[in-house]
């Protein structure tokens, strides 16, 4: 086996997505995947892309835990998890995970809502009926997972922090974060707020592309990537 590491991408498809997050179309998502897949074979890592057509299980947490256990089952020692909803995700995120488990039992990608993006985990810390009983989708599982992981004396290592897309709130949060962001989600993501009438954001699509441009001709390394 070239590596004793694999990537688990749990994302469903852009149309699953869409209709689940209505907030955001089927466009963006599409992109989004495609981000997040070429971003994983930049790492050089051994992937496994688990969408809703090969997902096991009735809650998340059934199909989150069983997708785990499939690629563990396939003789690997070490499994980085994300999905495909944290724009700001880079490919040194994953390297700095494999690198964090050498020392590490596990490794954690929090996010700001509570969860986490990211999660690195080795094969003897899986524990499938645990698993099932984690608060997911909920703003207690960061908290959850860690503490346990003291209560069980693991060591832990933490990213940094980032946001990830679940709420409107979240699109304005992301996009002025002024960390690495592609044009193309940018532009998807200003194009949303362009739209949504609803919105109390002074922001136009016009103006959020104007300090795109001003930012990227400074060769600013904070939103471009």
């Amino acid at each position: 086996m070239k590596h004793k590491t694999a990537i688990l991408i749990f994302a469903n498809s852009a149309k699953i997505d869409a209709e689940r997050k209505n907030f955001l179309s089927a466009e963006f998502f599409t992109e989004l995947n495609k981000q997040t897949l070429n971003m994983v074979k930049k790492s050089g890592i051994e992937y496994f892309n688990f969408s809703e057509k090969n997902q096991i299980g009735n809650s998340f947490g059934e199909r989150f835990t069983n997708a785990i256990e499939a690629v563990f089952l396939k003789g690997f020692e070490t499994i980085i998890t994300i999905g495909n909803d944290t724009p700001h995700l880079k490919t040194h995120h994953l390297i700095n995970t494999v690198q964090q488990l050498e020392k590490n039992e596990l490794v954690l990608g929090p996010s700001k809502d509570g969860g986490f993006y990211l999660m690195g985990i080795h094969k003897n810390q899986f524990q499938k009926e645990e698993f099932l009983k984690f608060p997911w989708q909920t703003n207690r599982l960061q908290s959850y997972v860690t503490q346990i992981g003291r209560n069980q004396k693991v060591h832990i290592s933490f990213l940094e922090i980032l946001n990830d897309l679940d709420t409107k709130d979240d699109i304005f949060k992301i996009i002025h974060s002024f960390r690495k962001l592609s044009y193309s989600i940018f532009k998807l993501l200003c194009l949303f707020i362009f739209i949504d009438k609803k919105t109390n954001n002074l922001y136009t699509l016009y103006t959020l592309e104007k300090s795109f441009s001003k930012h990227f001709n400074k060769g600013s390394p904070f939103i471009f990537d």
